[in-house]
């Protein structure tokens, strides 16, 4: 019996089948074009405050760079429930490059999902030989509008870097099937690594490689000698052992995956959402994940989960998945590409599809941005081979594929304008579904943001309608309140929500925050060190926490929170010049110096700043120095009287 390497051997002249590079070539170049055309809005899009500020705007680790301290937190942090050191990088490398300006981040988003489809091009066409059937697939991964959120969304670059290097991933591994060369076979086991810690969504790739090992590379032939049909055993096996090494990598991500989620409080038990419920779920995911990729109407950012779900629906749904995975394997001797296309769509949503609940959502079309492939392939080499049947079935064929392509493009390019900003992209959320409660709480945000607190306060109690457990909501309801100078209320919703998380320091810093407005100092001092020992890596909470004790007289505690918030943060121009306000305040003037130059060195049209350290200055009998702060101050805010002052009496004195 031959082993798969000669099987390598036997189809090599099937992998010989050159492409035209002509025609590959103008496939890639429209590709590019229609990418850009559709995607070029995107560009002009601000951060999302969904994530995208958690991610990068206010998280210090990222926006200060690549730093040696960033580089080892991207390894050992489990920032947002998540181990995926690689994005890390990938947000600070864009910091490094084009600062907080959100059009380059934008752009890297852009560029990767451009590079990921011309890829998926590559791949195919190389693997099967068949250039338009691939260029089919490929045109409906870069334009299709699910496909949107992966890329106008910055946080989920974690998304678009997965499929990026899961297709340079399985694209070595067919160079190393075509040529046996050992260092193809590393290098492609390389780039999974490097996926897995893009984002753990690639975990069951291995068994995509066992598919692609059945269609097209066609290393499971059976040996005619045998004279019967079926899958040798040793192939299987010697196959299965050539997948070992992404296998531990696999297992070892799950791991990691699940001690991050679980150590963040990410994943929700079984006393949240039901074994049952999230059965039900999954089964009506896989459905509506078909029908949104054939007819997608209706996407939004975020589907709520429901308490339940109508039996018949789930039945159906069952039914279905099941026909359909019947009719699969019945075809793949047949027609093995629905087998393979039909697998890879089921294999790869498994991460993602609910069993393992991770947040309160029913499903995402962010999901859907390496699954999907598996059902363009069963399009792209089915409705051909159904259409040799019939007259004209090669130009009917293309004329379909083309009105998909274009269908898609138009509809991906609307769909990005609602993501323009969050008031239009959760407005648009809470016209396509009901009871959205996630929703209802971002769009209350993005009023807020606005000065519009009355209509905010009006939407996040209606989100607290729906569902009354989030912690997050209580918070935003509560800030809003303070806002409005209800702060009574804001008081017993901050309460509310650490009844529902004890280990949100968000709530603690915001009680602490409003107990100190009232006057309450110690017990917003109690408060806000319970917000530091929950999120010790929070600068905001080391700052306020350093303000109440600052009200209660304790300056000496007071500048070493500051000083924390400062190791931090060593990029905020706030902090620094808030510590050198407490350092003065406590009679070191020449600390206080240095940070106030600290705090000018990161901005240095701080007015007040510049009129601080002149008076610091002043107080060391440097007159000359201070004169010039007092002169940089008043050309900066020539109106403020106290510059004016403190520049006379400088001269004064001189």
């Amino acid at each position: 019996m031959k082993n798969p390497v000669e099987y390598r051997e036997d189809s090599r002249q099937k992998y010989a089948n050159r492409i035209p590079a002509n025609r590959l070539v103008v496939i890639c170049l429209f590709l590019v074009i229609a990418i850009a055309a559709v995607y070029a809005q995107v560009l002009d899009h601000p951060f999302a405050n969904i994530d995208d500020k958690a991610y990068v705007v206010n998280n210090p680790n990222v926006s200060n760079g690549i730093t040696p301290k960033s580089m080892i937190w991207a390894f050992t942090s489990s920032h947002s429930a998540n181990w995926h050191p690689v994005t890390w990088i990938s947000h600070m490398l864009d910091v490094q490059f084009y600062g907080m300006n959100p059009r380059g981040h934008h752009f890297t988003n852009l560029l990767i999902h451009t590079i990921s489809s011309l890829l998926l091009l590559l791949l195919l066409s190389r693997m099967t030989g068949s250039l338009w059937r691939s260029a089919f697939v490929a045109g409906m991964f870069a334009l299709h509008p699910l496909h949107v959120e992966s890329v106008a969304w910055i946080a989920e670059r974690k998304d678009v870097l997965s499929g990026l290097f899961c297709f340079i991933t399985l694209l070595l591994y067919f160079e190393y099937v075509k040529t046996a060369k050992p260092a193809l076979y590393m290098v492609s086991l390389l780039s999974f690594i490097i996926g897995l810690m893009s984002k753990p969504m690639l975990v069951t790739l291995p068994f995509v490689m066992l598919l692609l090992d059945a269609w097209p590379l066609d290393r499971f032939r059976h040996d005619p000698a045998e004279n019967r049909p079926g899958l040798p055993g040793n192939i299987l096996a010697q196959l299965v052992r050539e997948k070992i090494p992404f296998i531990i990598c696999t297992l070892a991500s799950c791991v990691i995956t699940w001690y991050a989620q679980l150590k963040e409080g990410a994943v929700s038990t079984l006393q949240v959402i039901s074994l049952g419920n999230r059965v039900e779920n999954a089964a009506l995911s896989y459905v509506k994940y078909i029908f949104k990729t054939f007819l997608p109407l209706d996407l939004a950012v975020y589907y709520p989960l429901p308490a339940s779900f109508p039996l018949w629906q789930v039945a159906a749904s069952l039914l279905l998945l099941v026909i359909l995975s019947a009719l699969a394997v019945r075809s793949r001797h047949a027609y093995p590409y629905v087998a393979v296309g039909w697998a890879w769509y089921l294999l790869t949503l498994v991460p993602v599809i609910g069993i393992v609940q991770v947040g309160n959502q029913s499903m995402a079309d962010r999901y859907m941005y390496i699954p999907m492939t598996g059902l363009c392939i069963m399009l792209a080499w089915g409705v051909p081979d159904l259409a040799k049947k019939i007259r004209y079935g090669t130009v009917i064929t293309a004329m379909l594929a083309g009105l998909a392509i274009g269908a898609s493009s138009i509809a991906a390019w609307r769909q990005l304008g609602y993501w323009r900003d969050e008031t239009t992209l959760f407005s648009h959320a809470l016209h396509v579904t009901t009871d959205n409660w996630f929703a209802h709480n971002a769009f209350g945000l993005s009023l807020a943001n606005k000065g519009d607190t009355d209509a905010a306060i009006n939407e996040f109690r209606e989100s607290l309608r729906i569902y009354p457990f989030s912690a997050e909501t209580h918070i935003n309801l509560g800030m809003a309140l303070a806002l409005n100078r209800h702060l009574d209320e804001a008081i017993g919703e901050f309460r509310t929500a650490l009844s529902i998380d004890p280990k949100s320091s968000e709530g603690y810093k915001y009680l602490g925050s409003a107990l100190l407005i009232e006057g309450y100092a110690d017990g917003a001092v109690q408060a806000l060190r319970k917000a530091v020992e929950c999120g010790p890596d929070q600068e905001d909470a080391h700052f306020r926490l350093g303000q109440a004790l600052a009200r209660t007289g304790d300056t000496r505690a007071a500048i070493g929170e500051f000083q924390a918030a400062v190791r931090i943060d060593p990029g905020s121009a706030p902090l620094h010049k808030a510590l050198a306000l407490a350092l003065a305040g406590s009679g070191d003037i020449t600390s206080a110096i240095r940070e106030f130059r600290n705090s000018l060195a990161i901005d240095p049209n701080d007015a007040e700043t510049h009129n601080n350290l002149g008076f610091a200055l002043a107080g060391t009998g440097d007159k000359g120095a201070a004169i010039q702060e007092y002169l940089i101050a008043l050309r900066l805010n020539p109106d403020s009287l106290q510059i004016r002052r403190n520049l006379e009496a400088a001269l004064a004195g001189k």
